[in-house]
């Protein structure tokens, strides 16, 4: 699967690669990836941004022009690189989505093998593209991952209406026996609440958080699309929400609720305000996040009525023919796991952004 190191491309398309610290046309490219169905919030040169700053990592931004200098496509690329976890190359990593966008699905395979060539002149063991859309069969591929996507209603009383009546009770369930339930959405103002459910949750998961710096910046740089919501009880956060819009449609990519309150479902009210909210701020797509599929979030999800959306993450591996697997299923991990959820929080804090920052 190698490619030439110059230019490649396919009807006098040409491939060329943006290095770090260099010039490059950021407002063609969001002009590109704006209106393009296939986005994502995370194709956008601010995240490029983002990575760089609060990463530190090394991005390569591959795009595809025609004769005329038009963008024609694009495909992000992100170099992680540790001791511990190797030396490879993802786009998008952190996020849910990302891969090559185009106009023509040669194209998007042109873009993709100009990123094989610069991974094999890197040297880094393989290169993981994200993708929503099938590839040509050259490429290895996932497909136990899928989007999980609810086309919202007009409003809040038929949004109620198409629920289950199970749901339905489990949403109510946190008002029960005289609880003060109290909800609030912002911005950065919330960002401390916010961080502490979600820290002390992937604590208790046994994952590495991230720093809190991200979840700031991403608010800073997108004040107009970035929000949270959070479900207190007796004026304690319980319950948080990290949500991202762009355009007609809101994703949730962050979520956590306190096992102290588990037990009367501030996890279900969560989900209901946000989608509440996704109603009143005009969104038409409500994005649950990728799941893999029947886990446990798969079904939760479900339960709202959201429907799967095949992912297709798909690869290029300098040796054998196995895509890694740098996930907490691994038995591998297993032992690292128990121990991270027995250290104290403020540990686990401190610690865990270091680890995270190299794992996709």
């Amino acid at each position: 699967m190698r490619a030439p190191l110059g230019a490649t491309g396919t009807r006098e398309n040409r491939v060329r690669i943006d290095e770090p610290g260099k010039p490059w046309n950021r407002a063609s490219w969001d002009a590109y990836v704006q209106a393009n169905d296939d986005a994502s919030p995370y194709h956008a040169s601010v995240f490029r941004d983002l990575i760089e700053d609060v990463f530190g990592h090394p991005t390569f931004y591959l795009s595809a022009t025609d004769p005329e200098g038009n963008v024609t496509g694009v495909l992000p690329l992100v170099r992680l690189r540790s001791r511990l976890f190797g030396d490879f190359m993802v786009s998008m990593p952190y996020f849910n989505y990302g891969g090559a966008l185009s106009n023509d699905p040669e194209v998007g395979e042109a873009l993709m093998l100009r990123g094989a060539s610069l991974a094999e002149d890197l040297g880094v063991s393989h290169a993981e593209f994200r993708d929503v859309v099938p590839r040509d069969s050259q490429w290895p591929v996932r497909l136990d991952k899928v989007e999980m996507q609810l086309p919202l209603p007009a409003t809040e009383e038929l949004l109620w209406k198409q629920l289950r009546p199970k749901v339905r009770a489990q949403v109510r369930r946190p008002f029960k026996d005289g609880r003060v339930i109290s909800v609030e959405k912002g911005g950065l103002d919330l960002l401390p609440e916010f961080y502490h459910v979600f820290a002390t949750n992937m604590r208790d998961l046994g994952t590495p958080v991230y720093s809190r710096r991200l979840f700031g910046e991403i608010l800073r740089r997108l004040p107009e699309s970035s929000h949270i919501v959070v479900i207190r009880v007796a004026g304690r956060p319980a319950a948080a929400g990290f949500l991202l819009q762009g355009a007609e449609r809101m994703e949730i990519p962050w979520a956590s609720s306190l096992r102290a309150y588990n037990g009367i479902g501030v996890n279900m009210l969560l989900y209901w305000e946000v989608l509440k909210y996704s109603i009143e701020s005009g969104s038409r797509i409500f994005d649950f996040g990728r799941s893999s599929v029947d886990s446990g979030t798969y079904r939760f999800k479900r339960q709202w009525g959201a429907e799967p959306r095949q992912l297709y993450w798909h690869y290029w591996l300098r040796t054998g023919d196995h895509p890694p697997a740098l996930n907490p299923d691994n038995p591998r991990y297993r032992l690292a796991i128990q121990l991270w959820q027995k250290l104290p929080l403020a540990i686990a804090n401190r610690l865990g952004p270091s680890i995270v920052r190299n794992l996709p």
